[in-house]
């Protein structure tokens, strides 16, 4: 969420300026003021006139045009961000070195407000050990860098350099202002964990879920200002003191907890791992082992979800997960329809390192306006940021 943000977006002459006026359709999309400032060499790669049209303001390029003086230190005081994407390797060498030949460098030099940059370049190029004395030298300036991707280069080659990217940059730039706390005022509640269907006093029935990720998301949440409704099965894992929370054991439990508490949230992410049966009498002593063979008889569990996706307001976001061992995408996007979520993250057991109970996972994230993101293996609390980050994107697109 960028509602009133400041960006100004510099540009320098690379292939990859063609994609800038993506992410400056997106940054206004979500909600952020944009000028755009361009070296002469990057209009050669994309129109000024394009970038004008997508931000609404002019596009300036020369200190002085028609007897205007383009006054630079405004606005790097204007900005609360400055992006340069893509950042070339000229304009990263005059970065490094305090070189002032053009409107951009003028306006990076007078700059008081963060500067982050984009670059774009080739593989040789990019690990010239000039280039990455160049970045480390602009680090300790205070300057940001968005890692370079891998993949298809101007050249023809495959592999470092590539700018970030649109999404990615935007992805950034919305983490970036999460630390000012974007989510005061919201109240989500958040659903993490197993349940425990009893079997008798001592044994019951569950699943391998940690809780590690529906807690990765409930910290994330609080460190960006919202109020999180927490409602914790039996975890492996502890829940920060900072995080109030309400704790069940069953999936009766945590359906009357979700249904009581969801009228008061802005957005219901279900990360818990409830069980879809139960038994249907619990032994209320212990069941001795006698015969060869026990048998139990199970009922369907109520689906919070569904539940919840049948009584949301216009409103409220419900995000849903989906573990999946076989046709994961068609099965997660079935769910997602059939119980009226507005998001359903889909987890996977078919890739290594991801799954219940580790620190990693792999997700894919898909919603009701048809948009899927893919996320590789990463850590949950990182994954935290981007599933968040997706439900803000999602609200408002």
């Amino acid at each position: 969420m960028l509602l009133n943000k400041k960006i100004l977006v510099g540009v320098t002459g690379s292939i990859a300026a063609f994609k800038i006026a993506t992410l400056v359709r997106l940054l206004v999309k979500q909600g952020a003021t944009v000028k755009v400032v361009m070296t002469p060499a990057a209009t050669t790669f994309i129109s000024p006139l394009t970038l004008a049209t997508l931000s609404k303001h002019a596009v300036l390029v020369e200190l002085s045009e028609n007897s205007q003086w383009a006054n630079h230190v405004n606005l790097g005081r204007w900005a609360d961000l400055m992006i340069i994407a893509p950042l070339s390797c000229n304009t990263l060498s005059k970065m490094a070195q305090g070189a002032c030949d053009n409107l951009l460098m003028a306006v990076y030099l007078s700059a008081t407000c963060p500067v982050v940059v984009a670059p774009a370049m080739d593989e040789d190029m990019w690990k010239h050990p000039a280039i990455q004395q160049n970045i480390q030298k602009i680090n300790t300036f205070g300057n940001r860098v968005i890692p370079v991707g891998n993949g298809e280069l101007a050249s023809g080659l495959v592999g470092e350099g590539r700018m970030a990217e649109p999404e990615a940059i935007l992805e950034w730039t919305i983490h970036f202002f999460s630390d000012q706390k974007d989510l005061l005022g919201k109240k989500v509640l958040v659903t993490v964990g197993p349940t425990h269907e009893s079997i008798d006093p001592v044994r019951f029935i569950s699943n391998a879920s940690s809780g590690k990720m529906g807690i990765a998301i409930a910290i994330e949440l609080y460190n960006r200002g919202a109020e999180v409704i927490l409602i914790a099965g039996p975890l492996s894992i502890n829940i920060p003191a900072y995080l109030p929370s309400i704790s069940v054991q069953s999936a009766e439990e945590m359906y009357k907890a979700a249904v009581a508490q969801f009228p008061k949230a802005d957005w219901a992410i279900m990360t818990a791992a409830v069980a879809d049966y139960a038994v249907v009498e619990p032994s209320a002593i212990k069941v001795k082992k006698q015969e060869d063979q026990l048998t139990l008889v199970l009922t369907k569990t109520k689906d919070i979800l569904k539940a919840l996706g049948s009584s949301k307001t216009a409103s409220q976001i419900v995000v849903g997960f989906a573990l999946e061992t076989n046709n994961e995408e068609a099965y997660a996007i079935k769910k997602m329809k059939d119980k009226n979520a507005d998001l359903i993250v889909l987890n996977s057991l078919n890739h290594e390192g991801a799954g219940f109970g580790g620190d990693d996972n792999k997700i894919s994230i898909f919603d009701q306006k048809g948009n899927s993101t893919y996320f590789d293996l990463a850590p949950k609390t990182e994954l935290a940021k981007h599933i968040i980050n997706s439900i803000i994107n999602y609200t408002y697109a």
